[in-house]
């Protein structure tokens, strides 16, 4: 579900839309692709129709991409990027732990690599937290895409709740197994010492 979740609203360029009612000649965005239908940027000085879906980086949108890619969004792919590495992070270590592998590794550490899936799902969601709220807040502006009124959040944006939402979800239900471990390895410590107490107490010495 996570990775699903991720990829989605990661790469599909359907984090705010235009209504179709309003014929407006921007489309859809996400975070690495814009969409347009015979745009024609006012500030260019030259006659230059933007036409189709391009990558954001691409030759195509060189001389609009200062525009397209104000500060606040960069931040927010950044965010994005970064809670998407530590989920796969967290995904990685908990396959480990399911599988077993290496045996001698995870039976010494378990408790230690749950701890740090908590702290990955724990960051994913609060990077996706600041993510969703800053482009939330800021695809309002009216030096970004012209009329903003005519366009509202899409399910790609939608997705991305739903993945923080998750994540923090994940970050509990692991939190609440890592401690159990801790306790667990508590109690195997103190057994062991009360199998092997200090012979210099056994009376003999």
């Amino acid at each position: 579900m996570h990775i699903t979740c991720n990829y989605a609203f990661c790469y599909s360029p359907y984090w705010i839309q235009s209504y179709q009612e309003t014929f407006s000649d921007f489309k859809h965005m996400g975070l690495w692709e814009y969409c347009f239908d015979q745009f024609r940027y006012p500030y260019y000085q030259f006659d230059k129709l933007f036409d189709g879906c391009h990558y954001i980086f691409s030759q195509e949108y060189y001389v609009i991409r200062e525009w397209l890619l104000p500060g606040w969004l960069m931040v927010v792919q950044a965010f994005v990027t970064l809670a998407l590495m530590l989920s796969f992070s967290s995904q990685i270590i908990i396959a480990l732990e399911l599988i077993r592998w290496p045996l001698e590794f995870v039976l010494l550490y378990e408790w230690l690599l749950s701890g740090i899936a908590f702290i990955c799902n724990a960051l994913a969601a609060f990077l996706l937290f600041l993510a969703v709220s800053i482009f939330g807040g800021e695809c309002w502006r009216r030096d970004w895409l012209m009329y903003p009124n005519f366009n509202y959040l899409s399910w790609s944006y939608g997705l991305a709740v739903i993945s923080m939402f998750l994540h923090g979800f994940a970050a509990f239900f692991v939190y609440l197994d890592t401690r159990k471990m801790w306790e667990l390895r508590k109690e195997s410590r103190n057994l062991v010492v009360q199998m092997h107490p200090n012979p210099g107490r056994n009376g003999f010495v």
